[in-house]
């Protein structure tokens, strides 16, 4: 997420994994199209828990509209679904990057391609200081101080702000912990395994110490509320010590 900021970079223009018309939209992040395929938007996450407002923010970009796919790869997860990046016809930019510009969306962590990630990174980061969406929300971005509103959205992808009070490693795990009561207060974990992909970022654990960063990722629950970072893109660094 270091790119925050940076103009709009080329808008994730994969190669091509086929085209058709929307018929319905299914879900906050999914749409099937009349040839009966349905399609996972890729490279973002549900932004809140309003259904009803973020459907029709889709279908209001999308809806009855020829679409183009691009993507890395077209093979469908076990739910049958074809993840891509939507392209209605016309359009230089992504249906992602238009929900990530109203606030409808948030920006997930498994993107790979540099240039796809910044230009997502920067419609979200362009919402969030325009308030768009659930950016409007004053709770839109979870504090750490908080861990009680960060445990209510257990199972969710969420965005969590505060400061590393510690680095601490137990066994083959990393902890940042943003309070003093390991048992209660939030804390994100990382595996031993994707230090060195931290090192080699400049963003070793211990580095982040006393730091105030951003948090993203599916809150679960271990005493306290946990986000387990799986990917560098996970976190941003907000400022000095």
């Amino acid at each position: 997420m270091a790119s925050v900021g940076r103009a709009e970079a080329a808008d994730c223009a994969f190669e091509p994994q086929g085209e058709g018309r929307v018929a319905t939209v299914v879900g906050a992040r999914s749409l099937r199209l009349e040839d009966g395929r349905e399609i996972r938007l890729a490279g973002i996450e549900q932004a809140g828990t309003d259904q009803a407002r973020i459907r029709a923010a889709l279908s209001a970009i999308v809806g009855g509209r020829d679409v183009t796919l691009r993507g890395e790869d077209d093979s469908p997860d076990r739910y049958g679904r074809q993840s891509a990046f939507v392209f209605v016809e016309g359009s230089e930019h992504s249906v992602q990057t238009e929900l990530l510009r109203r606030g409808e969306a948030l920006v997930s962590s498994d993107i790979s391609e540099k240039n796809c990630a910044a230009a997502l990174t920067s419609a979200e980061t362009s919402a969030r200081q325009a308030k768009l969406g659930i950016w409007a929300e004053t709770a839109a971005i979870k504090n750490t101080e908080s861990p009680g509103d960060i445990l209510a959205a257990i199972g969710h992808f969420t965005v969590v702000e505060g400061r590393v009070l510690s680095v601490r490693q137990a066994g083959a795990i990393t902890y940042l912990n943003f309070g003093r009561n390991w048992t209660q207060d939030f804390a994100a974990t990382i595996s031993r395994r994707i230090i060195p992909a931290f090192e080699n970022a400049g963003l070793g654990p211990k580095s982040l110490e006393n730091r105030r960063i951003r948090v993203r990722g599916v809150v679960s629950s271990r005493g306290g509320p946990r986000i387990e970072v799986l990917r560098v893109e996970q976190i941003e660094v907000l400022g000095g010590k």
